[in-house]
């Protein structure tokens, strides 16, 4: 009687046994037909920041929605592994994809954590995370874990274990907008992959838990915690001493700031340029997800001695116009002065000037409180403060009594006695300039204005302005390559022009309201006589002034009207440049670029700006042969003949005409004046 009740109990049971079995068959067998392809992990490219060199390999920039650099697991150093493997899944290289030891754990752990109201804790492997990561949402559901699951068993069997660990390191959201651990190294240490100390590396795997929780900035005890704990695993794990691990935890985490791009000084506009022209050429997603590699032709050198000459000038021309007040006016300055100027916005790029409120004025000149550092991370105004004294001397080129308690001005540490400052004014004026390669047209530096960071307007590149006489040796260039000889004459006299029915007649002058006789080619582009220029023009015929300028590149159509001659049309001072290289160029065409090459993520090259041909530049192995030559194939748009005449007679505006003041500089130089 006993055993027929319990074989009858014990069918019941195997029915019911089948009964669920064949449920959770049926739903694991639906879940499984919406699971997505995880073959697209063989083809996974990540979107990866793109990298913008200069022409010494410093970096200039970097453009990315994701702060991503992508590493082979090769590249990625056996600490950093250990570290990951540690913190998030000790027995990666043990388990099928699957901890099912971690999962009986973490349950046991989390009916402990629930009976107490703490908060509950999980037993994901790394493969989880990445089918989580690559192919799932973050929904937290049941269907959504045992689809991870399913699909975790799949890709341990589809891909090896330093595969899929690669993906993770590459892909996890590690804080500060970084994605992967070589963008987390450099976001949080400044530092590559490779340099990071074993405390460091402990942080960054303390932190895909919860990036937020464990800012170094906000957080920093409960970084260091975690950051400890890391390090404790990795002793326990055995991939440190115990030595080690003490010696560690005994280092601050050391977390800084990183620079924000543009990384390399004074090179705003130029990066900012480049960021435009790689957009145009392979449109925003690539840019800012291809992982693209530009290295520039930017020269870091002579791109600052570039801004400070344009910076000195400027201010040089401002300061002579006089002072036009402060930046900003506190009637009150507050108990604390330092948090009164910390209000004020300082240009973050003019790194000589700093902000300062006037505390009080005397004879000897005023005294200004300069204003506070922010602390890194959190912001807040630092508690140090520091005062200086702006001398009367340094106050002569301003109204007695402009300068009042409670203006916040700026000021520049001068080379006089310690703590003494000259008054400043960011200049109403701009300008810019370009230094190119007259040979290659690589720009070496270019500077679009004062300050990018009160304008991000490339003057350089974006601004059209009349070129006034610098425009001239494009006209006498066209000259001299159509039977003009420098020694040829044109009258400076007085001329009329009627330029049609009901406009009055044009009667051009020279800067001098003079007329001067009789004058050679080399006496009109010296001196900058308007009048022969005009003649020039109207003997030669503006269509081929047009042309002319056209094949110099700076203009593309210019209107045929006498004025123009005069550099009326408007046109960028990169334009013009590249125009004055042709002629240093022994007339051959030049096209203007930033950029020397660009490659692609997997190292290809996609854009190289030298085209010259060098057939014999890819021998693998030397026999006896020539060095290869290489060959220019740019247009030739103006005789050498002329190129050469041109630059003796735009040597002779400096030598004896109105460019006499860069003699100065002691060097063998041509050029030309230009007013507008």
């Amino acid at each position: 009687m006993v055993l027929r009740i319990i074989g009858y109990l014990f069918g019941i049971g195997a029915v019911f046994f089948l009964v669920i079995a064949t449920g959770i068959a049926w739903y694991v067998s639906g879940l499984t037909q919406d699971l997505p392809d995880y073959d697209v992990l063989a083809k996974y490219e990540p979107p990866v920041m793109t990298r913008v060199h200069a022409a010494d390999g410093q970096l200039v920039a970097e453009y990315a929605r994701e702060r991503r650099l992508y590493l082979p697991i090769q590249a990625i150093p056996d600490r950093v592994k250990a570290a990951f493997i540690s913190a998030e899944d000790k027995n990666f290289y043990q388990h099928s994809g699957l901890d099912y030891y971690g999962i009986v754990r973490a349950l046991v752990q989390n009916v402990e954590a629930y009976g107490r109201g703490q908060r509950l804790v999980g037993a994901s492997t790394i493969t989880q995370q990445v089918a989580k990561n690559f192919l799932l949402t973050n929904e937290r559901s049941i269907d959504r874990k045992i689809k991870e699951a399913i699909l975790s068993l799949r890709i341990e069997q589809a891909y090896s274990k330093d595969k899929i660990l690669e993906l993770y390191l590459n892909e996890i959201f590690l804080g500060l907008g970084a994605y992967g651990v070589a963008a987390a190294s450099l976001e949080y240490f400044d530092k590559s992959v490779h340099e990071l100390s074993l405390a460091q590396v402990a942080y960054l795997a303390a932190l895909p838990k919860a990036p937020n929780n464990y800012n170094p900035f906000r957080f920093p005890a409960r970084a260091l915690e975690r950051r400890d704990w890391v390090i404790d695993r990795m002793v326990e794990n055995g991939f440190a001493t115990p030595e080690e691990g003490e010696a560690a935890k005994k280092e601050p985490i050391g977390a800084k700031t990183r620079t924000a791009a543009p990384r390399l000084f004074a090179a705003d506009y130029f990066a900012e340029e480049v960021r435009r022209q790689l957009g145009a050429m392979y449109g925003e997603k690539t840019l800012y997800e291809g992982g693209l590699s530009v290295r520039t032709t930017l020269d870091p050198k002579i791109q600052v001695l570039a801004r400070q000459a344009l910076m000195r000038g400027l201010v040089k021309y401002d300061t002579s116009r006089g002072w036009r007040g402060p930046v900003r006016h506190f009637d009150e300055i507050g108990a604390d002065w330092g948090v009164t100027v910390a209000e004020v916005p300082a240009l973050a790029d003019v790194v000589e000037w700093r902000l300062a409120i006037v505390l009080g004025v005397d004879q000897k000149g005023a005294t200004v409180g300069l204003q506070p550092e922010r602390e890194p991370g959190t912001n807040a105004v630092a508690k140090e403060r520091a005062t200086a004294l702006v001398s009367a001397a340094e106050m002569k080129w301003m109204r007695k009594g402009s300068l009042k308690v409670g203006d916040v001005v700026y000021v520049e540490k001068t080379d006089g006695p310690a703590g003494e400052y000259a008054l400043r004014q960011v200049p109403e004026i701009e300008g810019a300039l370009v230094a190119m390669d007259p040979h290659t047209g690589r720009v070496l530096a270019m500077v679009g204005g004062f300050s990018f960071a009160e304008s991000e307007f490339n003057r350089a590149t974006q601004a059209y302005r009349q070129p006034g006489s610098s425009f001239k040796p494009f006209v006498y260039s066209a000259a001299l390559d159509n039977g003009y000889t420098p020694s040829s004459v044109v009258m400076d006299a007085p001329i009329e022009i009627d330029p049609g029915p009901g406009q009055p007649i044009w009667r051009p002058e020279n800067y001098s309201q003079e007329f001067y006789g009789p004058s050679t080619l080399r006496t009109g582009i010296e001196l900058s006589r308007n009048v022969m220029t005009v003649r020039l023009a109207q003997d030669m015929g503006m269509p081929l002034v047009a042309e002319y300028s056209r094949r110099f590149g700076v203009y593309d159509n210019l209107p045929q009207y006498l004025p123009m001659a005069l550099g009326a049309g408007e046109t960028t001072v990169m334009r013009m440049v590249a125009g004055y290289s042709v002629i240093d160029n022994g007339g051959r065409s030049i096209s203007p670029t930033l950029i020397d090459r660009i490659q692609n993520r997997f190292g290809q090259t996609i854009f190289k700006h030298d085209q010259r041909i060098c057939e014999a530049c890819d021998t693998t192995a030397w026999q006896n042969q020539d060095e290869p030559t290489i060959v220019d194939n740019a247009e030739q748009v103006l005789d050498p003949m002329t190129a050469y005449q041109m630059t003796s007679m735009l040597e002779g505006v400096v030598q004896r005409g109105t460019g006499t003041a860069a003699k100065a500089l002691g060097k063998p130089i041509a050029g030309k004046t230009g007013t507008t």
